[in-house]
């Protein structure tokens, strides 16, 4: 049992280092490089390296030195060790990448913004998975969702980063610095959300039918989907009906479709989008939420 908790940290630990060389390829060779802050304390670090100079991974570490003190007093020691980790070995590696690799920089503001805005986003989405945080907002935010449940993550992450981004149009003076940097907060949450929990958008689908048996078996067999029936009556004909109910993946959508179109033309379908589900196949309940 020791030696499997011991393992499942240094598999963890490699991880995130590995996934910090991710976040430093992304902030100094695409991000920093063409003036773009792209939200959360890496963008204010970007902000702060152009005024008073040092090294963006460097102002990141001096930025989240009170931020993690907090969250170790809010959170426990445990939660805060591998978030010092994470935000020691970005600090690290984004200094050396930026000092010993620039020949490798992309000098492309497009560029930039797509790749810069997509690698910080994986290695920061591969750090939530394997334990830790980026430090930084990541606590900010996880602190503000206590204090008040009723705000989404995204509004708050959103609302963060655009104030980094009202930032950084100050400090580079350029409104279309601002515009791009605005841009790749938009990719890195999307690219966040893809890392973490994966493309798991799927179709919700009620069906009435006068063969519901017959099409929920071939929904269970041929698509191997899940189904539940729902007992509803008929409110101008009082005729008692199965309603089926079916969650199913969106690449799936059609086919369940076309089961019903063949099983029974004449079917009440109602097929809408589900955009979080939580159950087997999908999301956990029991996954950090930050």
């Amino acid at each position: 049992m020791l030696k499997k908790k011991i393992k499942k940290v240094v598999v963890n630990y490699t991880i995130i280092a590995f996934a910090a060389v991710i976040y430093g390829i992304g902030t100094a060779l695409f991000s920093d490089v063409n003036d773009l802050a792209p939200g959360g304390f890496t963008g204010i670090a970007i902000g702060l390296n152009r005024i008073f100079g040092l090294g963006v991974g460097l102002w990141f570490w001096i930025l989240n030195v009170p931020v993690v003190i907090l969250g170790m007093w809010k959170f426990g020691i445990r939660f805060i060790i591998s978030t010092i980790y994470a935000t020691a070995m970005i600090s690290f590696f984004t200094d050396i990448i930026a000092k010993y690799f620039a020949v490798f920089a992309v000098h492309d503001i497009l560029l930039g913004v797509i790749f810069g805005s997509a690698l910080t986003a994986l290695g920061m989405g591969l750090i939530f998975k394997h334990g830790a945080t980026s430090g930084g907002s990541d606590i900010i935010i996880k602190i503000l969702r206590i204090q008040f449940p009723h705000l989404k993550t995204g509004v708050l992450f959103f609302v963060t980063d655009l104030a980094v981004v009202i930032f950084a149009g100050f400090v580079f003076r350029d409104i279309n610095a601002a515009l791009y940097s605005l841009l790749a907060c938009m990719i890195t949450s999307f690219v966040l959300d893809l890392v973490l929990y994966g493309r798991d958008g799927a179709k919700l689908i009620y069906i009435i039918s006068d063969k519901p048996d017959v099409i929920t078996h071939r929904l269970l067999v041929e698509l191997d989907a899940g189904a539940t029936h729902i007992f509803g009556e008929g409110a101008y004909s009082g005729e008692k009906k199965k309603v089926i109910m079916c969650v199913i993946k969106k690449r799936l959508s059609p086919m369940a479709e076309d089961i019903v179109r063949e099983e029974d033309p004449d079917a009440f379908m109602i097929v809408t989008s589900a955009t979080e589900i939580f159950g087997e196949g999908y999301k956990s309940y029991f996954d950090e939420r930050i």
